[in-house]
């Protein structure tokens, strides 16, 4: 398989990830983490905008009213451009020691966040780990929260529901990616299996699926690439990237055929960056696929199943 690879801003995120697609307005949003930004960009024309965060910010998704749902430090607030962090929902108030990591919009218009152990220092250096301490929460249109697992996972991360209620989820730390069964009517999900495990590039990142509901995942911590499996942890496809932490990805552009990957350059050298410029990046794949239409927090299930950007 041939895949085109593109730079399409040079952003030197230092942790770029959620990244996601508006397709009302032919626009990315995704977040900086350690550099507690926003952005938004129109690959089209090339307008890039940014937002300062008032704390670590580990996630974004669209909201059926306007405006969006972000995933702080340790808070699930509300936003709209330009306007004040609304605080929505606290998942964890009692480990204050955990933060929140990946978040995404679920097809019944939920938003769903995972939690780790921080990683971080309050000015944004690394911090070392020493037990795996996360789990995956569901927060409701009216802000209840729902624990869905055991405190047991070490970094949280990938997000992605199929068409026949299989839910996608990972731990970076132990290099494995798994599959649950969701149960629409409960809102649950159980009978966890591990579908890919000690893959050679990279450990486990963020994640997209395509139309097909096969899960594209980028290969952070070296990996230099996005992994395609389809829903058996088969591999399907490998797409070589020019970064090493490529972090998160999403369909967008015209037919959701554009394939976008952000990465990071958080804790590498100067002589690294030196010799990988690109670190840090935003990317643009083409030959991947077809996606499908982000949901948005609060709108109907399954109102977000389109095919056409």
């Amino acid at each position: 398989m041939s895949y085109a690879v593109s730079l399409i801003l040079d952003a030197k995120d230092l942790v770029g990830e959620s990244i996601i697609w508006s397709t009302g307005e032919k626009a990315l949003y995704w977040v900086d983490i350690v550099g507690k930004r926003i952005h938004r960009l129109e690959p089209a024309n090339g307008r890039h905008d940014t937002w300062p965060t008032p704390d670590f910010v580990t996630s974004i998704g669209l909201r059926a009213d306007g405006g969006f749902i972000i995933g702080l430090r340790r808070t699930v607030c509300l936003w709209t451009p330009g306007g004040a962090f609304e605080e929505f929902a606290v998942p964890e108030p009692d480990l204050p020691e955990n933060r929140l990591n990946e978040g995404r919009v679920a097809p019944d218009g939920s938003f769903w966040v995972a939690t780790m152990q921080s990683n971080l220092h309050p000015d944004g250096t690394p911090k070392d780990m020493d037990r795996n301490s996360g789990a995956v929460y569901r927060i409701a249109a009216d802000g209840q929260v729902l624990q869905l697992t055991p405190n047991d996972y070490g970094i949280t991360n990938t997000m992605g529901w199929t068409r026949d209620n299989r839910f996608f989820f990972a731990d970076t730390l132990a290099n494995e990616i798994y599959l649950f069964d969701y149960d629409q009517a409960t809102q649950r999900i159980g009978n966890r299996r591990t579908i890919v495990a000690g893959f050679a590039r990279g450990l486990p990142d963020g994640s997209c699926l395509d139309a097909n509901d096969n899960l594209w995942n980028c290969r952070v911590a070296g990996g230099a690439a996005v992994a395609g499996f389809d829903g058996e942890g088969r591999p399907i496809g490998l797409i070589e990237l020019p970064a090493s932490w490529p972090t998160s990805c999403t369909f967008g552009g015209e037919h959701l055929s554009t394939l976008y990957v952000t990465s990071a350059r958080f804790s590498m050298t100067d002589a690294h960056l030196a010799a990988h410029p690109l670190e840090g990046g935003l990317f643009a794949v083409e030959g991947v696929g077809q996606g499908v239409a982000e949901p948005r927090f609060g709108a109907a299930a399954d109102t977000y199943r389109e095919t056409t950007g």
